[in-house]
């Protein structure tokens, strides 16, 4: 990680000449907090959607420049070159999360962290927390700003997902933290496979950390486990077979099952990192658990069945934005014949391990690529079309979705699956994951008599 990660606290900024870098949901939420505490930052954003705010390249970089700190939004990479003149000319760059965290009580903050699962980990934490009797906010890369004053207070944990790009803003580590999964990706960000590894886990090995909870079927994470901090706790999605307390959840697949582990391991550390033994008590209960399970809301986008048409069961998983969740997804529906959508923003990570996977499957698969990645994902297929009854079948070309959603549903009839769980962002051709989803239904209606 380029420079020094503050030690500073919201506490300490007050009457200091602060900027504030990106006004997107955290930038924002970030203002309230400066405002709360009496600070008028300088509003900068690369491209500014409100007056008041002036655009990086025209001036906001050297207001910046004037300021002792700059709170910057997760989405802005340290290893910029206007991150570097930032430092360079002696401002202290800084995130909210973690001028949060090094004053937060950290016995009652679990990070959860991974390349895929961190946000359905997350909220299972979270909806078991409340369930047991617990006021618990679930924020983060995920939902709220934990330092937002319009969150306020009176919470007896707080559940905080943190992505790579938050990572790197963390300077203190709670005693617990989880690791859902390791696979490349945000390299353009981070500049490089190896420090996305090292970013993403700096998370675990932070000053005050203790137990990583971590997936113990990642070979990624295992060759790592010198970097998941001083004690690790492997989670497999073969422990507890007779785990029946997370039926209530809904969640589909072996990874859901593992999800649903990692949140139970991280109840009984919650518990005992902040002297809460009646929850390390509840937690070990299937029946606590269970009733504690009821009412959860699987999140959006994510292997959600939005319709049938002809025959053919439509999925919308577009919250699958890497090969990990893809490849999960496929996993979730043994045998079915899929029609699986894949492509989206190229962040040029390499699909090998996509092309293999469909290539291992046994049952019928057939994949339709889209642009802009979907060239790169085809080239990644080398096994030949099956000619049989089963396994890769063959993959096409899309110019956009509307076409994939209709060739996938001429191959997919009369009793198959249509996939969209693209390994790939929707930034470019939709606005989110949930535009991008929205118009994957809209396709599929399309298709109605």
């Amino acid at each position: 990680m380029t420079g020094q990660r503050p030690k500073l606290g919201w506490s300490d900024l007050r009457g200091a000449r602060a900027g504030l870098w990106g006004l997107g949901r955290e930038g924002h939420a970030s203002l309230r907090k400066l405002r709360a505490i009496g600070v008028e930052p300088v509003l900068v954003d690369d491209t500014p959607a409100e007056e008041g705010v002036l655009k990086t390249a025209d001036g906001g970089l050297d207001a910046l420049m004037r300021c002792e700190i700059v709170i910057k939004t997760p989405g802005i990479s340290p290893y910029t070159p206007e991150a570097a003149e930032l430092r360079a000319a002696g401002v202290t760059l800084a995130g909210g999360l973690g001028l949060w965290m090094n004053e937060a009580d950290a016995a009652r903050v679990v990070y959860v962290t991974g390349t895929k699962g961190k946000s359905t980990t997350s909220s299972v934490i979270g909806h078991l927390l409340r369930g047991l009797g617990r006021k618990a906010l679930v924020g983060g890369n995920f939902g709220a700003a934990p330092y937002d004053p319009e969150q306020g207070g009176g919470y007896d944990y707080w559940v905080i997902e943190v992505s790579s790009y938050t990572a790197t803003d963390l300077a203190v580590t709670p005693p617990v933290t989880a690791v859902t999964s390791l696979h490349p990706d945000h390299l353009p960000w981070h500049g490089g496979v190896e420090r996305y590894y090292e970013d993403k886990l700096s998370a675990t090995t932070q000053p005050g950390a203790d137990l990583t909870i971590a997936n113990g079927d990642s070979e990624l994470l295992r060759e790592r486990a010198g970097l998941l901090g001083p004690r690790v706790e492997w989670v497999s999605e073969t422990d507890d077979p007779d785990s029946a307390w997370m039926a209530p959840l809904g969640l589909p697949g072996r990874h859901n099952r593992r999800n649903a582990l990692i949140a139970r391991a991280v109840l009984r550390a919650l518990g005992r990192a902040a002297g809460d033994g009646n929850l390390v008590r509840q937690a070990a209960g299937d029946a606590e658990l269970a009733r504690a399970a009821q009412g959860f809301t699987p999140l959006p986008s994510r292997l959600t069945p939005i319709g049938t048409v002809g025959g053919v069961t439509f999925i919308d998983d577009s919250l699958s934005t890497n090969v990990l969740p893809t490849l999960a997804a496929l996993d979730s529906f043994p045998g079915r014949r899929v029609a699986l959508i894949v492509g989206g923003q190229d962040r040029g990570i390499d699909y090998t391990a996509l092309a293999e996977g469909v290539e291992r499957r046994v049952e019928p698969t057939f994949v339709l690529a889209l642009p802009d990645s979907g060239p790169r994902i085809s080239a990644a297929f080398t096994a030949p079309p099956a000619a049989g009854d089963g396994g890769f079948e063959g993959i096409g070309d899309c110019g956009d979705l509307d076409e994939a959603v209709a060739a996938a549903f001429a191959w997919a009839r009369p009793d198959g699956i249509v996939l969209l769980s693209p390994a790939a962002p929707s930034f470019g051709r939709f606005r989110d994951y949930r535009d991008r989803g929205d118009h994957f239904a809209a396709a599929m209606r399309a298709l109605a008599p």
